[in-house]
């Protein structure tokens, strides 16, 4: 049975694959390919963009979809557990796409084996669709995916689309530039991997404009409240970094910013206007590259 729990489950060609196939539900997004299944979307923590995007890419595909955006709406509510839960909508669904705030809740799930689960985020862990769509923006934007500077910028500790972003690009010999507060800097299991990888990486707790000047892909995160147990230690760090339109000056011409999104406060709507800013059309992405990730994980053939 095949799912998508992390993004180092997928080996390069089947990344490139994936990428392959979004490219072509952007040329041709309306197809009759998921006629008569059923796709269940168990948000246990709020979404809008992954959720409408999944949402959206079953529809689009001429599926159906049940589900939960709302886990007080379901019977974890009234206690029920992870495995009963998806033992019980494994008799509806085709398909499980589920986002978790515990780590390692999608794994469980997939070792349940009823039937594909994907991975729509779980808890600071990992977040493969995100990846992909942002592997999708990279080299739709840069023309490829090798030897980019990516410039990662904000929450690098609770971070999930950062961490997996680091491991989606490690085949496509990255620099990294590691810009965060020491409260918030990339966790040691994430350099150690960099370094195993013979992935270059600095780290800087100074967002400068020579840091701005070096990106080819400027990588900006909000800092989570929702991932803080101690709110005065979020309060100090909440706003520690803001880009502004006036900060791009020294930029790469073909530099791009992006974002997972939401945005709070971190990136400046003076930015919006500029040809760097990238993030509203990369939330646009998702749409095909969710459609490519379902087709791939049911094992659908895409002309």
């Amino acid at each position: 049975m095949n799912h998508l729990v992390s993004i180092d489950q997928l080996s390069q060609t089947e990344l490139e694959e994936i990428l392959d196939k979004a490219r072509l539900f952007e040329e041709q997004p309306n197809r009759d390919l998921l006629k008569n299944k059923v796709v269940a979307t168990l948000f246990f923590e709020p979404s809008t963009r992954t959720r409408l995007s999944f949402e959206t890419a079953v529809n689009r595909l001429g599926g159906r979809v049940i589900g939960f955006s709302d886990a007080k709406s379901s019977s974890t509510s009234k206690g029920e557990s992870l495995k009963d839960t998806i033992s019980m909508v494994s008799n509806y669904a085709d398909l499980i796409v589920m986002r978790h705030f515990l780590e390692g809740a999608a794994l469980y799930a997939s070792e349940l084996n009823r039937v594909p689960i994907v991975n729509a985020g779980d808890g600071a862990n990992q977040h493969p669709s995100q990846t992909l769509l942002d592997l999708y923006s990279i080299r739709k934007t840069q023309g490829t995916l090798y030897d980019r500077t990516v410039v990662m910028v904000g929450d690098l500790k609770y971070g999930r689309t950062v961490h997996s972003l680091i491991s989606g690009l490690s085949n496509y010999r990255p620099r990294f530039i590691f810009v965060a507060p020491e409260e918030l800097a990339l966790p040691e299991e994430y350099k150690e991997y960099c370094r195993s990888h013979h992935l270059p990486f600095e780290e800087t707790s100074d967002f400068s404009s020579e840091v701005i000047a070096e990106a080819d892909i400027l990588y900006m995160t909000r800092v989570q409240r929702e991932r803080f147990v101690d709110m005065e230690e979020y309060e100090r760090v909440k706003d520690v970094y803001r880009l502004t339109a006036d900060m791009l000056s020294p930029a790469k011409e073909h530099m791009k910013i992006l974002h997972p999104l939401p945005r709070v406060n971190e990136i400046s709507t003076d930015v919006d206007d500029t040809k760097f800013a990238y993030f509203v059309q990369q939330a646009g992405n998702g749409l095909f590259v969710r459609q490519s990730i379902i087709c791939h994980v049911l094992g659908i053939d895409v002309k």
